[in-house]
């Protein structure tokens, strides 16, 4: 097998130093065009493949940006991570993709990963107060955004949703089709966006008096998660039951209507009017097509990128928190048969 070729090789093939070599792969203006064109020949006679990896950690900083989401398996985080690698991409820069779990200890362990890899900067969905981390990352020269978050102190930019004005708009939409027992579907409430989509469904509730808002805790975000909260609803009796029920995101919603329609004892919308928040793809293709809380997953992702390269560019960082309007999104499952896809 014959060794890989190193930039010693190729100086000598080009008949040049090593820093004329160092210079073309680096430096390509400082090198007259036919030394240039020598040794991008000897490149291409030798098969030489720079070592990017090394140059890199000489440099202290890599092209590679760290993410990490709350949940890789929610389509609402894989849309946002897609969005920001493409970003990425057209920078010539990498996403290194790190999944928390909802789990602390997690997040810890994958900041002190992306650290260690000496990322150029973080993007993060997190889990808690991780202000004190991100400010040692600052203070080491790694810029951090918060994703899907709005950022509490004004040292950090962040990209975000309004889910307190999401969480009026579905509980609004709920109240104006004459529901008035509603129920929210979400947990823990510990996480910030489930939290505040319940505050903004409590304020619409509180317009109307003579509606009610049942809060159901689930055990996660998940299909499962939904499909326990409905197998225990469709156990009570007809007059304990709410007519209206908001989701904290559409996976709940989804494992809610598996379980009301698969007992067929209880019709979506005419017993129970359901409504989730993201507006995945699954939301148009369910057994009865899903009302959703849109957020533009692609400007968030697209956004979160150009936040961290403002820092990383600026010499005098502006901190900016750009907060997105939710979008109300109208199907069978709170209209009926009039709605339209």
């Amino acid at each position: 097998m014959n060794r890989t070729a190193s930039i010693k090789d190729v100086a000598n093939q080009a008949g040049v130093a090593v820093g004329t070599v160092s210079n073309v792969l680096n430096y390509p203006d400082r090198v007259s065009e036919r030394t240039k064109e020598r040794v991008l020949k000897a490149i291409d006679d030798l098969g030489f493949v720079r070592n990017d990896a090394a140059r890199q950690l000489r440099a202290g900083h890599s092209r590679t940006i760290g993410l990490i989401v709350l949940d890789v398996g929610n389509p609402f985080f894989t849309s946002v991570v897609r969005a920001a690698e493409d970003a990425a991409a057209l920078q010539g820069s990498a996403v290194l993709l790190g999944d928390s779990g909802h789990n602390e200890s997690r997040e810890s362990n994958y900041i002190d990963l992306f650290q260690e890899q000496r990322v150029q900067g973080l993007l993060i969905s997190p889990v808690g107060d991780v202000t004190a981390r991100l400010n040692v990352l600052r203070e080491r020269g790694v810029p951090t955004v918060l994703v899907d978050r709005l950022a509490d102190d004004a040292m950090f930019s962040s990209v975000s949703v309004d889910d307190d004005e999401g969480g009026y708009l579905a509980a609004r939409h709920l109240l104006d089709i004459g529901r008035r027992r509603l129920a929210f579907v979400g947990g823990p409430l510990s996480i910030h966006q489930v939290a505040d989509r319940l505050r903004g469904a409590q304020r619409a509730v509180k317009e109307e008096s003579d509606a009610t808002l049942e809060v159901l805790d689930s055990e996660g975000q998940s299909v499962l998660a939904g499909r326990g909260i409905g197998n225990r609803l469709v156990e009570r009796p007809a007059k304990n039951l709410p007519d209206g029920i908001f989701c904290a995101n559409d996976l709940l919603a989804l494992g809610v209507m598996q379980s009301l329609t698969m007992m067929h004892t209880l019709r979506i919308p005419e017993d129970i009017a359901l409504i989730g928040y993201d507006d995945i793809d699954f939301s148009v293709s369910a057994v009865v097509p899903l009302s959703s809380i849109r957020q533009p997953t692609e400007a968030i992702g697209r956004t979160a990128i150009e936040l961290l390269t403002e820092e990383l560019e600026s010499q005098q960082v502006r901190h900016r928190a750009v907060v997105f309007t939710p979008e109300l999104v109208v199907r069978q499952s709170t209209a009926g048969a009039e709605a339209s896809l």
